[in-house]
């Protein structure tokens, strides 16, 4: 059985384009509506593939980075300084005359960090040690990172609920990641054959069911017209742009591997959308939130082919 669970997230890890746009395809057609005990379910989901993925790494190689965190930070000041300007420039070239889809790009492109940037980083096999760290350092700066960024670019002091996202992020990444680690190190090991095998394989249907929960979520609140075109490939380009910077940022990097090129591109290029909705929807009028949706729809197919096409250059 662990040998035949083993084939399936084998095969799974190889296809995640299917899983991806199997998960986004069925969102479009069911209905969900969006509920405080439906976020506990993507929360749990979340954690449970943090956990897993943590299964296969070292508690060790986690300190290390610890003790030399600039690689991380490197990634924070490109995820919250380097890609907003980004966003408001191309947001300027292209709409000019239109405040609110500026100021979602603007939004979009200062939140957090995406949790499942650690899923990626495990399955492109990165630097799983720098993506923990540059998640849960994110999970402390952002409560004062986004208070500053709004006051400062936007010239609005808005209210957010940072310590139900503390928390949330805490449950989400560096508890399970924690936990996982340190079993991996009591174990000698050992957890990799389960991380590999029956773990792997249901950590993928978690994200499977975690990408179909925000399609199905986010799809109604999106109106198909001729207009919307425009909008669709100008966020493409920018959530395109922010795996981009990443791969130009770890240019700066001294000891620059495959895996730090990897991990610094994931994890700067994927952010936790459902963040930016929060606070574009509860903050902004409801075309701020246009921007935000799309980039869902664009990140996690994105993610695959990025890597697909990453191993199919290094076989050239």
């Amino acid at each position: 059985m662990p040998i035949l669970f083993a084939k399936w997230n084998d095969w799974l890890s190889k296809n995640m384009f299917i899983v991806v746009l199997s998960g986004l395809l069925l969102g479009l057609f069911i209905n969900i509506t969006d509920s405080p005990s439906l976020r506990k379910i993507v929360v749990a989901l979340f954690a449970y593939m943090t956990f897993v993925t943590a299964l296969g790494t070292s508690f060790k190689e986690f300190t290390k980075v610890l003790y030399k965190p600039w690689i991380p930070l490197w990634v924070l000041i490109l995820v919250h300084f380097v890609t907003p300007l980004t966003a408001y420039t191309v947001g300027m070239i292209f709409y000019p005359n239109d405040p609110d889809i500026r100021l979602g790009y603007l939004i979009g492109s200062s939140i957090p960090i995406g949790v499942t940037s650690i899923i990626w980083t495990s399955l492109i096999k990165g630097d799983l040690a720098i993506s923990f760290v540059a998640v849960t350092l994110d999970t402390f700066v952002v409560p004062v990172a986004l208070p500053l960024f709004f006051h400062i670019f936007i010239g609005q002091t808005i209210d957010i609920n940072y310590r139900q996202m503390v928390i949330d992020l805490m449950l989400m990444v560096t508890i399970p990641s924690i936990t996982g680690m340190l079993l991996h190190d009591q174990t000698q090991g050992k957890t990799l054959g389960f991380a590999k095998s029956l773990g792997g394989a249901t950590s993928k249907l978690c994200l499977f069911f975690v990408i179909l929960i925000n399609s199905a979520v986010v799809m109604p609140q999106i109106t198909w017209d001729i207009s919307i075109l425009k909008t669709l490939m100008v966020t493409l380009f920018i959530v395109s742009a922010g795996f981009f910077v990443g791969y130009l940022g770890s240019f700066a990097v001294k000891e620059r591997t495959q895996g730090i090129i990897l991990t610094m591109m994931y994890n700067v290029g994927i952010r936790n959308n459902a963040c930016g909705l929060v606070i574009a929807l509860t903050y902004f009028p409801p075309r701020v939130a246009i921007p935000m949706t799309l980039s869902i729809l664009y990140q996690q197919p994105l993610a695959t082919i990025i890597a697909h096409l990453y191993k199919r250059l290094k076989t050239i």
